[in-house]
């Protein structure tokens, strides 16, 4: 069984692909802000873990301020870092972040973080959560998600599903070597009602 919280240290190390990765999912959490229109700025990042990857941008973008949001997250002891981080407008939910229920009143987002999760999921879990992507977020919004490009790399197959439900890719940065990959991409379809009682994916455990 995993122990998240010895896992996120690697974040303390800058030369670690952990913390290589999270400056280009900050990077993507970025300029997600910089193309959400003017006023309020609604985000939801599912597995969040500390909310290393969100948390700093929003202290320091100039829109940060807009953004209302929630982080899920399962584990008691991240979910307490991350709400000692944690602006007021932005609430830490410890709870199953695989079920669309954790995302009642959250969605639909301007800005959807589905980073940490489908290096740890079936395939079919990951398909059935991005098949979720336009009753997540707004037509127009942003969601940047991670994965591991080491054999076999699945990467090309999730792309084609983010394309098959609406997403218009704008980003897919990956590490010189098989390592780890951030994407992000725009929901060119329309939004669709959420199904508040869904299993979308859950954790196999190492």
């Amino acid at each position: 069984m995993n122990d998240w919280t010895e896992w996120h240290g690697a974040y303390d190390d800058p030369e670690s692909p952990l913390s290589q990765r999270l400056l280009a999912v900050q990077q993507q959490i970025r300029l997600a802000l910089d193309r959400t229109a003017p006023g309020q700025v609604r985000l939801l990042s599912l597995c969040a873990g500390q909310g290393r990857d969100v948390l700093p941008v929003l202290a320091s973008h100039p829109r940060g301020a807009d953004v209302t949001g929630r982080l899920v997250e399962l584990d008691p002891d991240l979910c307490a870092a991350a709400r000692s981080a944690a602006p007021a407008s932005v609430d830490v939910v410890e709870g199953d972040a695989g079920t669309t229920a954790a995302c009642g009143g959250a969605v639909p987002a301007d800005v959807l973080l589905l980073c940490g999760i489908f290096g740890n999921i079936p395939d079919e879990d990951i398909a059935r959560t991005i098949a979720a992507v336009p009753a997540l977020l707004v037509a127009g919004g942003t969601v940047v998600w991670t994965r591991s490009t080491r054999v076999p790399d699945v990467t090309p197959r999730l792309r084609s599903w983010f394309s098959d439900a609406g997403v218009a890719e704008t980003a897919f940065v990956a590490a010189p070597r098989p390592g780890w990959a951030v994407g992000a991409g725009v929901l060119r379809a329309r939004s669709i009602p959420l199904d508040r009682d869904r299993r979308l994916f859950s954790f196999v455990e190492a």
